[in-house]
């Protein structure tokens, strides 16, 4: 790879275009879903990966040149990864019965530290390939990138005996189908009453988003590609339009803008970097360092996924930002006294690669998953999905600046960098604590309390009040024995746009 390996500049732009890649394959995520179904547009990115892998792989014969393409223009770690990232949440969500939804967000997110951790001691492994010195064969990196194909293929595989998501098939008139679906997926017969139950509330929000579009964008109404392809952009710029709801783009986009720039990706994508320029004696050394940063975040994230709703997000991301701040400057200051001295001072260097490792644990237990739980909770029922692209959104194209100008800033302002991440993450828990409301077990009316646009969420619930009373949710509520959400008091400040589900789960689990 000669000088995109040496030069600070070109290794910072061989690293991002996977940020950039994936931007774009977030934009495109939504219509490519909802135009295929959940299901197609999985395995289509799954295709484009695999073909990005194998251009990669080639870039031993053929030169940089296919490592880049294959990195951005056929989606591997780019355009498929930045759609794989959305859409695989929202299947999994849609067909998960509704008790453990949340328990899969949070393995999600378990699943996401994992493989970084088992990644980055796959790269460790492979680094004896041939040596570790100048002769050191090709394969210590073409085996890591071919690897991933094994999960990209186990994947595809496995999805071609799931159903199509039965959200999906209700919202393109595909009834009968949803029901059969369901009936498959929860093992119940297709009259049993919870399998009806769970397909009226699926028919109710499809029916909720379709009069939602019909009241803003009449002329988008048509489930078509090209209307399909036009709301997802004028859907996001509605958002800009009232002072209330760009509080919550600026909510949700600079949360995530803070939490790359705490410098979490800097420390993943350069470990070997950084501990090399922090004095390990090696770059196996630096290999082995970076192998514990990954378990290091994979065991913090554990108490996080258990804990948050207990906890709230604003304390625990605060207390993260403290921890994260402290390690920041802590390694500036090791770093300016002893950067010259490290042959000398190797104890003083171990201490900084322990802040390093300190620091992906405050990260791990707080930024990580707590901020995107954040910005999932503060948008109106008809605004949420646009929303949390639009912070998604946000999160890659930051993501794509950190892995551009960190290889620049750790040459030519060696512990300056750590300074600079240090006081972003100070920044960053300011305007957490300063504009950002702690959203634990708030509802929608509230939060609309909250962020100044009073009458949105009610409206929404309004309006699923009516389609639930419409379509016969609220009768097969009652037939169950549940109070029926047009028959609660609006006094009761538990209004919701959608059914009692926590009485539902209960009689789901028993069953």
């Amino acid at each position: 790879m000669g000088d995109w390996v040496d030069n600070s500049t070109k290794k910072g732009w061989l690293t991002s275009i996977f940020e950039l890649g994936a931007w774009l394959g977030c934009l495109y995520s939504g219509f490519l879903a909802e135009i295929l179904s959940r299901k197609y547009a999985i395995l289509v990115n799954l295709g484009v990966f695999t073909v990005g892998v194998i251009i990669q792989s080639s870039a031993a014969v053929a030169g940089v040149s296919c490592m880049i393409a294959g990195r951005f223009i056929t989606g591997h770690q780019g355009l498929a990864i930045g759609a794989i990232s959305v859409n695989v949440p929202n299947y999994n969500a849609e067909v998960a019965p509704p008790e453990v939804r949340g328990s899969l967000v949070a393995l999600q997110q378990l699943a996401i530290t994992a493989g970084i951790m088992i990644s980055f001691w796959i790269d460790y492994g492979t680094h004896y390939i041939g040596g570790t010195g100048e002769g050191q064969s090709d394969a210590a990196w073409l085996v890591p990138i071919c690897l991933q194909l094994i999960p990209g293929i186990a994947l595809a595989i496995g999805l071609l005996f799931m159903p199509f998501s039965p959200r999906w098939l209700v919202h393109h008139g595909r009834e009968a189908e949803a029901r059969k679906v369901l009936s498959s997926l929860r093992n119940l017969e297709q009259d049993h009453p919870l399998i009806e139950l769970e397909f009226l509330e699926i028919k109710a929000q499809s029916i909720f988003e379709k009069r939602s579009t019909a009241e803003k964008w009449p002329h988008l109404v048509a489930l078509t590609p090209m209307n399909t392809f036009k709301l997802q952009f004028v859907a996001i710029g509605s958002l800009f339009t009232t002072k209330a709801m760009f509080r919550r783009v600026i909510t949700a986009t600079v949360t995530m803008f803070f939490q790359q720039f705490t410098g979490i990706n800097a420390v993943l994508y350069y470990a070997p970097s950084i501990f090399e320029a922090l004095g390990t004696s090696s770059n196996t050394t630096s290999l082995l360092a970076t192998g514990v940063v990954g378990i290091a975040m994979f065991l913090a994230t554990i108490p996080a996924v258990l804990y948050i709703d207990k906890l709230g997000r604003k304390p625990v991301m605060l207390a993260g930002s403290l921890g994260m701040g402290i390690c920041h400057f802590a390694i500036a200051i090791i770093f300016a006294k002893n950067q010259h001295q490290w042959a000398t001072h190797k104890v003083a260097g171990w201490a900084a690669v322990a802040m390093v490792w300190f620091f992906v644990v405050n990260f791990g237990y707080s930024w990580g998953p707590c901020a995107w739980v954040l910005i999932s909770e503060v948008w109106p029922l008809s605004n949420r999905a646009y929303g949390i692209a639009l912070g998604a959104s946000s999160n890659w194209m930051s993501n794509f600046i950190v892995g551009q100008i960190s290889p620049d800033m750790l040459k030519h302002i060696s512990y300056g960098t750590f300074i600079f991440y240090g006081l972003m993450t100070a920044g960053g828990a300011l305007f957490l604590w300063l504009y950002v409301p702690e959203t634990k077990r708030l509802t929608l009316e509230e939060m609309d309390v909250v962020f100044g646009s009073v009458g949105v969420a009610r409206a929404d619930s309004a309006r699923m009040k009516e389609i639930n009373r419409e379509i016969g949710l609220d009768d097969a509520l009652r037939n169950m024995g549940i109070k029926a959400e047009n028959d609660r008091s609006d006094s009761s400040g538990d209004e919701k746009w959608q059914s009692p589900k926590g009485e539902v789960e209960e009689i789901e689990m028993k069953n």
